[in-house]
């Protein structure tokens, strides 16, 4: 594996050391790290998974109003490929197949040169309505 930007070394980091779920990826979109509470909420571990772009947008279904998402829209997807931040609630089914509902919030992360280098999604599962 290619050596990562420090921004996304650093974001990494960062997101081992906090208690919110957050999923990490690359500028090509490919996994960089999910923490441990992302595991409990995804219902899979990081140390078992390496998933490129194509895998995980496919791999965790992704619904909002009972619709799927498709892959653009996806929210990290989204902050990644349009640069820009998504804030919102969607459904996601997790690696055991459980539907689980999810406060979003995806950002691109934006390195100096003002390119962007990666994505972050942090997310809180809600209680069941």
């Amino acid at each position: 594996m290619a050596q990562q930007p420090i921004e996304l070394i650093l974001v990494r980091h960062l997101a081992s050391l906090l208690t919110t779920p957050i999923f990490v990826v690359d500028v090509n979109g490919d996994l960089v790290y999910f923490n441990e509470p992302a595991e409990e909420v995804l219902g899979i571990r990081f140390v078992d998974v390496s998933m490129r772009y194509e895998d995980w947008t496919t791999a965790f279904r992704v619904s909002q109003d009972g619709v799927t998402l498709p892959e653009e829209e996806i929210p990290l997807a989204f902050a990644l490929r349009q640069g820009k931040p998504w804030l919102g609630q969607v459904d996601i089914m997790d690696g055991e197949g459980r539907w689980r509902r999810i406060d979003v919030s995806a950002f691109p992360i934006t390195g100096r040169q003002e390119e962007i280098l990666g994505a972050v999604a942090m997310f809180w599962e809600r209680p069941p309505d």
